[in-house]
């Protein structure tokens, strides 16, 4: 249940984002535009290793996102919750859990009024980094497409 205590402390993030995830160009495969913009992210660990939140602030940005992440005991799985400085609403949670080392966690939601599932990816974690991705599908799970890399290093 303390899946998440990696994640405790400050982190620079690195992010890269798709400017036109959804979009038809981006769905057949074409070329698509990313940004890269930069984060910071402060954890803290809550009920013994069963809740997580973190803060991020993008600078360029001017938004900030909260993740809160919880542990219930009876599935044994993980819903992860996320909000944002710009609409001010709690998104519907990811489900999952972690084996080997790596986390993936699905959930649905909607995206500019079109049905999406949605999965958040947690690999590559040590000490020092780790690497969050987040996916889109709108073929039932067929394909995914990835539209958000965060790349964490752990600030001194």
């Amino acid at each position: 249940m303390s899946d998440f205590d990696f994640l405790t402390g400050t982190w620079d993030v690195t992010n890269r984002r798709r400017t036109d995830f959804l979009e038809e160009s981006c769905l057949l495969g074409e070329t698509t535009d990313w940004e890269e913009f930069p984060g910071v992210s402060r954890a803290s660990r809550h009920f013994g290793g069963g809740a997580n939140i973190d803060e991020i602030e993008f600078p360029t940005k001017g938004v900030s996102g909260l993740t809160v992440r919880l542990y219930d005991r009876e599935s044994e799985r993980w819903s992860l919750y996320w909000a944002s400085s710009s609409t001010g609403r709690l998104f519907p949670p990811v489900v999952g859990g972690f084996a080997a080392g790596r986390g993936e966690f699905h959930g649905d939601d909607v995206h500019v009024g079109r049905p999406v599932r949605v999965r958040f990816v947690w690999s590559d974690i040590t000490d020092r980094s780790a690497r969050w991705e987040q996916a889109f599908s709108v073929d039932g799970e067929r394909t995914w497409i990835t539209n958000w890399i965060m790349d964490l290093t752990r600030r001194e």
